[in-house]
C-alpha cells in the first residue's frame, strides 16, 4: 500500500503512541522521519531513537519520553505544510509556537532545522 504523507503518518503514531502510554513507538524509516526524530531528541521530546534492518525495509524505534507524573513530555503535534496544501514562509514570517514553548520544525535548503536556529 503506498503512503501518501510518510511524515503525517510518523507524527499519528507517535502521537498515538503517547495516548496509548507506550513507551515506544515502531514505524518504517526513511531520511526525512530520521532527521525529525534527531531533532525531536536534541530538543529533549523523545528519550532516543534508532534505525534498525531487520528484514530488507528499515525500521524507526522511537523510545518516547515522560515527566516525573508520567504525563506526556509532547503535549500537541501536528503538521502545518502538507503535501495538498503546502505553506511557505520567509524567516521573518515563521510564527511562534506556544509562545516560545516549543518548536516549529522546517524543511529548507539546509536540510530540517527547528524555528530557533
Amino acid at each position: 500500500m503506498s503512503m501518501t504523507d510518510p511524515v503525517a503518518d510518523m507524527l499519528t503514531r507517535v502521537r498515538n503512541a503517547y495516548r496509548a502510554s507506550h513507551k515506544k513507538v515502531d514505524m518504517p524509516s526513511s531520511k526525512i522521519k530520521v532527521e525529525i526524530a534527531k531533532i525531536l531528541q536534541e530538543e529533549g521530546y523523545i528519550l532516543s531513537y534508532d534505525v534498525q534492518k531487520i528484514t530488507d525495509k528499515p525500521n524507526l524505534n522511537i523510545a518516547l519520553r515522560y515527566d516525573d507524573n508520567n504525563r506526556n513530555i509532547i503535549s500537541g503535534i501536528k503538521r502545518i505544510s502538507k503535501p495538498g496544501r503546502r505553506v511557505y514562509a520567509k524567516k521573518d514570517q515563521i510564527p511562534g509556537v506556544l509562545g516560545g514553548l516549543g518548536i516549529a520544525i522546517l524543511s529548507t535548503s539546509r536540510g530540517l532545522m527547528t524555528d530557533k536556529r
